[in-house]
């Protein structure tokens, strides 16, 4: 893939793109497996044929930094002198999200919003961050400082909407301190429609709700999980039963329901997540005591389930710093005869497995959600040893 902006230095977030593709999704095997090969047990891992992702337009959540000035707004990335920088028709993004950013600066110059200057702490609107979803439609989301112009871009939707027709959830996310994250905690839906539609597994996706930045190879990976999770148990039997542990809105969960677990049950500390997974769950025709979705921390709900309760597959898909010591004990004595673990970061997952010597890897496979980047995603089937 060639990109204008690596040429000529603007962005190098894309760090991998001069190595050929084939040669990335080698090298990120290879360093998942290196990486668990020094977990006991873990050597004779079955590694799985990469799942692999378009080269350009793959990237369908993004989170565009405002820069620049009222009238010459910037949209792209924060540089090194901490400012924005430009990045029109960035090709790793969803040609959706190329077609809304010249409406979107219009938007801003049409409010007079100015953008958020990182270095002299000042301004008002931070990102933008977006999401594709089914029929192109879009989550727009605007990050700002404080609540001044909420009213204000409230007022101006039937202009957003000319200057973006795929708007279909807009927001406010108000960010008040000078941080190093994305979005703040408070959140206001502008829109009448209060969720996305997504493209995979039915699913609906809502303002605070985590999506995979590659909805392609997000159903790749949901579907791998359900393939696993079908497998004959040691025993013989069909496994009946399904935890599905940070759940979020509930994609691991739905695709081994659709694919015909007769029971599961997700666990998400997001009350927004949830309530889109039940909803999904619900659009998809399944009763609560084939799909049911919980609010709760994800190790303590598990570690208070009483013995007899506990599945035939628990799969966990836990954030960057991986499930910890505590849900990785109780993996390791619950009895579970199968566990799957989808991880984004491979040191992490190696750390967790070591807590987990009573569950042994089977099979492996990389899902390459971030092409051009050291970023990879890798699943894990576990059996229990001697099951």
């Amino acid at each position: 893939m060639r990109c204008d902006h690596y040429d000529t230095g603007t962005c190098h977030s894309c760090s991998l793109l001069p190595l050929p593709y084939d040669r990335q999704l080698a090298d990120k095997e290879h360093a998942v497996a290196g990486t668990l090969s020094l977990v006991p047990g873990a050597g004779n891992i079955r590694w799985l044929t990469p799942a692999s992702s378009e080269q350009s337009g793959f990237r369908t959540s993004v989170k565009l930094v405002v820069g620049g000035t009222r009238r010459r707004p910037t949209l792209g990335v924060l540089g090194p002198d901490r400012r924005g920088v430009d990045l029109p028709g960035c090709p790793i993004q969803h040609p959706a999200i190329n077609r809304a950013t010249p409406g979107l600066k219009r938007f801003i110059r049409s409010l007079n919003l100015t953008p958020y200057d990182v270095p002299a702490r000042r301004g008002e609107l931070k990102n933008i961050l977006i999401t594709v979803g089914a029929g192109q439609r879009l989550m727009i989301r605007f990050v700002l400082r404080t609540r001044d112009r909420v009213s204000d871009i409230r007022s101006a939707l039937p202009l957003l909407r000319d200057l973006v027709p795929a708007a279909h959830v807009v927001t406010a996310n108000i960010h008040p301190t000078h941080e190093a994250i994305v979005e703040g905690p408070d959140e206001i839906i502008l829109t009448r429609a209060r969720t996305l539609p997504l493209t995979v597994e039915g699913l609906a996706l809502g303002p605070r709700s985590f999506a995979q930045t590659n909805a392609r190879v997000a159903a790749a990976l949901y579907e791998q999980a359900s393939r696993w999770a079908r497998l004959p148990l040691p025993d013989g039997r069909v496994p009946e039963g399904l935890w599905d542990l940070y759940c979020g809105v509930g994609g691991f969960a739905l695709a081994c329901a659709r694919g015909g677990i007769p029971h599961v049950t997700g666990v998400e500390v997001s009350a927004g997540a949830i309530s889109s997974a039940i909803t999904a769950a619900r659009t998809a025709g399944l009763r609560r005591d084939e799909a049911r979705f919980i609010c709760d921390d994800a190790t303590a709900w598990a570690r208070a389930q009483p013995a007899s309760t506990v599945p035939d597959v628990i799969v966990v898909n836990p954030p960057r710093r991986g499930i910890g010591p505590d849900l990785a004990a109780y993996l390791n004595e619950c009895g579970a005869p199968r566990v799957i673990y989808s991880s984004c970061n491979p040191a992490s997952l190696a750390q967790d497995l070591t807590v987990m010597p009573a569950l042994r890897p089977v099979e492996g496979r990389v899902f390459d959600m971030f092409p051009h980047t050291s970023h990879v995603e890798a699943a894990v089937l576990l059996e229990r040893a001697g099951a």
